[in-house]
């Protein structure tokens, strides 16, 4: 299903999450932090908001990170979250500003659309941007902002008198406070915080695409996207713990014999890894449908994103029990991917909201 390009392209970044991530991740989850150091590392290798990478590539790329940490993956999908959406809807001012510092690490974005009442529910956010002349006067709160607290420049979405308004606003301006959320079941290194917006002053220059825009075309590119580079994280949790368990089968000897000699334990591998072929090859089939902006790639991504974040729960449970004891352990990869599991069912739309979406495309098929 790959091209030599893409495997090439899969090896180099499966080679750079296993050198540079997988022996810190444990250390990142502990701190709640990723270090800067890897983010540097990360922009010199070309994978921080990278824009101009082709769909499949850039979905392989978030397997092979998310295979080795999910919270360093929910960067890559913020970063390229943003930088898309400036690509696609931003004026030339914002690419020119943005797009380089995004793209070489020297500025961290974040995405801006949780509120305390409002999230698989986006079009009803109550973040105002009252008109001020040139300027926005932005009045809001904002949840669950990933990397939020390293986060140069934000997405914001609201509403305006003249309808759903998304801006950028800059780290530092006057009445923008930034509060840390620690201590989540998963993703603990994504470093989120709240963003609470007190008046904030900002130019309408910032504005990306027009008002009345705000969700139909920013939030929903923004949140398409990054629904797909989830879906792809979903792939990369599960082949961590296809690969974690199936070592430790081998290793581990029980009653005599080495844990994979056992037809139970077979069993689960058997599942494991079949569960998550079948959704990388959702993954992949998205993938060539984007690139080709192929209409029917929505359902596509909003298909497999819903596939491979549901086998999640059974295919990470079984790796933790496969480890037995060990399986719980924080020194195991698996104990990481048990909980950051749960948290790719709820982000990016819920299971259960692409469960209503994905029924209504079945009834209008049949009809």
């Amino acid at each position: 299903m790959l091209t030599s390009a893409e495997t090439a392209r899969r090896d180099e970044f499966r080679s750079f999450a296993r050198a540079e991530i997988a022996p810190r991740a444990a250390a990142f989850d502990r701190a709640g932090e990723v270090d800067e150091d890897l983010i540097v590392k990360l922009a010199g290798a070309g994978y921080l908001g990278a824009a101009d990478m082709d769909e499949v590539t850039f979905g392989l790329l978030c397997e092979e990170i998310g295979a080795a940490c999910s919270s360093v993956r929910s960067l890559l999908t913020v970063q390229d979250m943003v930088a898309r959406t400036i690509a696609r809807w931003g004026s030339a001012e914002q690419k020119d500003q943005w797009l380089p510092r995004l793209a070489s690490g020297d500025a961290i974005a974040g995405f801006c659309l949780t509120e305390p009442g409002t999230g698989s529910d986006a079009a009803a956010v109550t973040t105002s941007f009252e008109d001020a002349g040139d300027d926005w006067v932005v009045t809001g709160h904002k949840l669950w902002v990933t990397f939020g607290r390293r986060a140069d420049v934000f997405l914001v979405v609201g509403r305006a008198a003249a309808g759903p308004v998304a801006a950028l606003v800059p780290r530092g301006v006057a009445r923008l406070d930034l509060r840390p959320v620690d201590g989540q079941l998963g993703l603990r290194a994504a470093m989120l915080a709240e963003v609470v917006l007190d008046g904030c002053r900002v130019p309408k220059a910032n504005t990306v695409a027009k008002p009345g825009f705000g969700f139909s075309h920013v939030a929903g590119t923004t949140l398409d996207h990054g629904r797909y580079s989830v879906a792809w994280g979903c792939v990369g949790i599960a082949r961590g713990c296809v690969e974690a368990s199936a070592a430790y089968a081998t290793e581990r000897v029980q009653f005599g014999s080495p844990l994979r000699d056992h037809q139970l334990v077979r069993r689960m591998l058997a599942d494991m890894q079949v569960s998550t072929d079948a959704a990388r090859l959702m993954c992949i089939e998205a993938g060539r449908l984007r690139a080709v902006s192929d209409p029917r790639s929505l359902e596509a991504t909003m298909a497999a994103k819903y596939f491979a974040s549901t086998i999640l729960p059974r295919l990470t449970n079984d790796a933790v029990q496969i480890h037995g004891a060990n399986g719980v352990d924080p020194r195991f990869a698996v104990e990481r991917h048990f909980r950051d599991a749960k948290i790719m069912q709820i982000i990016e739309g819920t299971d259960q909201m692409h469960q209503l979406n994905l029924a209504g495309v079945a009834l209008r098929g049949s009809s």
